[in-house]
């Protein structure tokens, strides 16, 4: 079984990535960490406390980490996507858990977690990588316990919050660069460019909302997100992001990957914050990269929405 910590700021697609790892035999849950990000950290932590409480799991600790990024200031939060308390403004309907915070902070509990783990841990980072980068700048020697890191960011041939940036690397590209260049722990990056491709449609959320109390209160919580994509996509549906790449933290190889060097831009120019995948074939490269990720592109579109339909209504 997979030991899973995730790391979040909740957000519609990151409370449906939450549930669908409580949702999932395959992996034990062991933390679920906060950031800034979609919404203030505040919000980011309560949010995450009460899908957690949604979802029946008193037990696992959380822990509230950065509430801002690591050198410019944080733009703009996404309230118009995730509405102003970043659940469409119904965070307050979800139930409250009575297990509340740890007394620690984010990057204390990732320490506390890693160390005990008698194995290897796998960390999805679904929001701004800032209380990773704070983790591995300062606590080096936990890279060893970290089996991967499957993020959820970045668009090899895009963005989304400009041109150029996808909005996770975009809050925070320094963070994001120390993380996806610098190191050396094992990255699976999941981008735009495959989460918008595994879309879903109005019937598998009808489908979802009848399946159970989960189920039901994710979609009817979903109506901010679900009218911008209506907009952004041209038709009914949403994008669940998160989702997607914590798909392929509970079910390795669910998505196809491509190995290749990538590169943030930190500059403070209009390609603040894109990711730039380089692919191609090594033998042509005028510089050596400092090292080559997994970058996830493509996968059974069906198989994923299956997947992620399946789990979300209970069905393992």
């Amino acid at each position: 079984m997979t030991r899973l910590i995730i790391d979040t700021d909740p957000g519609i697609d990151d409370a449906y990535a939450i549930a669908l790892a409580c949702a999932s035999p395959e992996v034990e849950l062991i933390g679920v960490t906060t950031v800034f990000g979609n919404v203030g950290l505040a919000d980011t932590t309560r949010n995450a406390l009460r899908v957690l409480a949604l979802c029946g799991r008193e037990d696992v600790p959380v822990a509230a980490g950065a509430d801002r990024p690591l050198v410019q200031p944080h733009p703009h939060l996404a309230v118009h996507v995730h509405g102003e308390d970043g659940l469409s403004g119904l965070a307050d309907t979800l139930p409250e858990r009575a297990t509340g915070l740890a007394g620690v902070d984010a990057v204390s509990m990732l320490v506390r977690l890693l160390e005990e783990s008698s194995e290897p841990v796998v960390i999805a980072p679904i929001g701004p990588l800032t209380n990773i980068a704070l983790l591995l700048a300062a606590h080096p020697g936990v890279r060893s316990k970290i089996e991967r890191l499957v993020v959820m960011g970045g668009g090899i041939d895009g963005g989304n919050v400009t041109a150029a940036a996808e909005f996770n690397v975009w809050s925070d590209p320094e963070a994001a660069r120390r993380v996806l260049v610098e190191e050396s722990v094992p990255v699976t990056l999941v981008p735009l460019d495959l989460t918008t491709r595994c879309a879903v449609d109005g019937a598998w959320l009808d489908r979802l909302g009848t399946s159970g109390a989960v189920g039901e209160t994710l979609v009817r919580m979903s109506g901010t997100y679900r009218e911008h994509y209506q907009q952004a996509l041209g038709r009914d549906g949403i994008v669940i992001h998160d989702a997607v790449a914590v798909a392929e933290a509970v079910r390795p190889g669910i998505l196809r990957t491509t190995r290749m060097p990538v590169d943030v831009d930190c500059g403070l120019g209009p390609s603040r914050g894109m990711t730039i995948g380089d692919r191609r074939d090594h033998r042509v490269r005028i510089y050596e990269a400092p090292r080559e990720i997994d970058v996830a592109l493509d996968a059974d579109l069906d198989e994923v929405r299956a997947f992620l339909g399946s789990r979300l209504a209970g069905v393992h």
